[in-house]
Parts: structure tokens; sequence; C-alpha cells
């Protein structure tokens, strides 16, 4: 028996690769042989998974969501390369709190011209993680995109100046022709709304309720004044499923250029999960949450559909799922941190990956079980 461990991050307090070599511990332990692949689904730890995958790390400086200089990781083989939003200017570098008007999406601007300089034909922008709301200007000013206000002065982006501006120069936009930029996430939020990126994803950045509505009407007046870009309307851009992602860079990345992808199904593709399927008979996936929304398109719903009709067992942080919601994902057996102790696994993460190893072993348990001869 051969079990393929591939997992998704635990937010907030295990990466991929932990939560995998944790339950193959667990695995071992009953004695089960495992190969362990830790996945992404286009949001934070997409550079780590790469990584795991056997991509090539490259250190870069940017500004982080508060415009200090730090280090960030990309992610290269031979013609792709991964950078995100988490590792260059999200939620993560944030040190002096929440920062929702004042931080910037600059350094991811800076990630891209990094990558793009490596050679690489294919860019994948995994945007998840964000800090900001900003409309993605501050990455556009990273690319060369001029922002000035009403006496000429430029302006440096983030949600509390986009007010300031008053006209937008692209022609010294940097030059991204022959690369394929390819957007992967599960967002499917409008720019501007009451379904938004202000409206929906603010408040979690800590924007105040009654800036929510004032920040909104900034970000309409930013695309107006955006030019056309190789034909597409900033305001067509602007209504389409995803350009609310990321505090609005998913909307300034397809005025780029970029397309949108399922955030799931591309990682899949571009870990080779299939490959490493074939070797395997059983597979273990998981996530930090997993709930009815997970049968949407997230990334352990993806992996069950691939691995059919293998087993697919899960190992998840905390579950909110109904008997006949396990049964619709097609799930054998669902293994919560959450409901093997009494403390808070989210703010310990060496007893999260105590438990894991457990609930790795009681997998094991089951599939010996399972495999076992009936008597007769």
């Amino acid at each position: 028996m051969r079990v393929l461990v591939a997992p998704d991050k635990f937010k907030g307090s295990l990466t991929a690769a932990e939560v995998a070599e944790a339950i193959a511990r667990g695995l071992a332990e009953e004695g089960i042989e495992s190969r362990v692949l830790p996945l992404a689904d286009g949001g934070d730890g997409s550079v780590a998974a790469a990584l795991s995958a056997g991509f090539t790390a490259h250190r870069v400086e940017v500004q982080d969501a508060e415009g200090h200089t730090h280090e960030a990781t990309l992610a290269s083989n031979a013609d792709t390369a991964v950078v995100e939003v988490a590792n260059t200017c999200g939620l993560a570098t944030l040190t002096g709190g929440l920062a929702p008007m004042t931080s910037s999406t600059y350094g991811f601007g800076q990630a891209i011209l990094a990558a793009r300089d490596l050679g690489c034909t294919r860019l994948v922008l995994a945007l998840g993680g964000s800090a900001s709301t900003d409309g993605g200007a501050g990455m556009l000013a990273a690319l060369g995109v001029r922002f000035n206000d009403a006496h000429g002065r430029l302006v440096a982006p983030s949600a509390a100046t986009l007010n300031q501006i008053t006209r937008i120069d692209s022609t010294a936009l940097a030059d991204l022709s022959g690369i394929e930029l390819v957007i992967a996430g599960d967002v499917t939020n409008p720019l501007l709304g009451p379904e938004g990126a202000a409206a929906v994803f603010g408040p979690q950045k800590g924007l105040a309720p009654d800036h929510v509505a004032v920040l909104d009407h900034d970000l309409a007046t930013f695309i107006r004044l955006l030019p056309e870009l190789n034909g597409h309307s900033p305001h067509s851009l602007s209504i389409e499923p995803g350009a609310g992602a990321a505090g609005g860079l998913g909307f300034a990345c397809r005025w780029l250029g970029g397309t949108r992808v399922p955030g799931a199904d591309f990682f899949l593709d571009l870990l080779s999960f299939d490959d490493v399927l074939a070797t395997c008979d059983v597979v273990i996936t998981g996530e930090g949450s997993i709930d009815r929304q997970t049968l949407n398109g997230k990334l352990p719903a993806v992996v069950t559909h691939r691995s059919s009709p293998r087993p697919v067992h899960a190992v998840v942080g905390i579950s909110f799922l109904e008997p006949a919601d396990q049964t619709d994902l097609g799930l054998s057996s669902v293994h919560s941190l959450a409901e093997m102790t009494d403390l808070d696994t989210r703010s310990d993460p060496a007893l999260s990956l105590t438990l894991a190893a457990m609930a790795g072993q009681r997998i094991g348990r089951q599939l010996h079980a399972s495999s076992a001869p009936t008597s007769r």
C-alpha cells in the first residue's frame, strides 16, 4: 500500500510541508510507506509548495506591506516562476498591526520584475494573504506606472492616497511581453460594490466600517482614470469575477493581460499531482478549516475528485462538515485536530504537529483494518 500525503497549509499555524511531514510520520509509526506532496491553491504558501516540488528558490529584496525593505522568496523552474503576495507584501509582513489604509502592493510589483529578469516565459501570480486594498495601484507603480495629483506631484499609491490621484501615466510600464501571466486563485468577487474588495475583504484587513464606502468610491475613481491596455476597458475588467481578489490585485493583474485560472486545479497540474498520484493507492489531503464551502472548488474537493476512485482521507485543523457533506465530498474519513484536544491548536503549532502525526497513525490503523482479510 502506497499513500500520497497531499495537504494544503493550515493557515496561520502550519505550512503544507509541515502538515504533510507530520502525517507521514504518523503513517510510518504504523508501518505504512507514504510520499508527501505539499499543495497550494494560489494563496499564501504557493511558493513553498513549488519549492517542495523541486522549483529553485530565489531571494529578492522588495518592500513589505509597510514599505520597509526585506527579503522575499520566489520560485522558478526552466520556464515558470511563482510569485506570491503573502511573502512579499502580505499580512505576514506587517509588524505593527493591520494597516488597511497605508499598506501597499508595491513589493509584489518588484517581485514580478525580479521574476521577469529570470527569463521565464510563464509567471504565476499567487494573490492570497494580501494586506492591502489599493486596487493593485502599488504593484503598478513598481512596474513603472506614474500616479500624479492635481499639482503634478507623484503619489505613492495606497488605499489612503487613491483619492489624491488625478492623472495616471502608463507610458513607462515595464515590458512583460512574451510572458504568460497566470492569476491563480478561487476568489470570485468583483472589484466594486457590496461584494467587492472594500466591502467584503477590507474589514478582514482592519478597514473601519465607515471607510468601506469611501474606499469603494476611490477605487471606482481609480479605474476611471486608468487607461485602456491591450484593448481591455478597465471598467469591464473591474466587474469580472476575481477582480476583487487581494484588494483589487486581481483587477490590476487582468489589466496587465493576465489570465485567471482556478487556483487548486492549476497548482495540482503545476506540481505534477496526477503523475505522483499514479503510483499511489490512497490519498490524504487537508487544510486548516473545512466546511460546506469546500465543495465549491476548494483544494480538498479538487484533490478528492482527481483522486477517484482511490479512497481519500482528510486531516484538518477544524471541521464544520455534516455527515452528508463528507459524503458529498467523497471523503472516506475526516480527522479534526480540534476534536482531539481541548486546547487551541491554531495558536500552538507544536501541538498541531503532534496531533497531525496522531491523525496519521489513526488513518494508518484504518488502512490496516480495511485491508485485513475477513474470516469466513
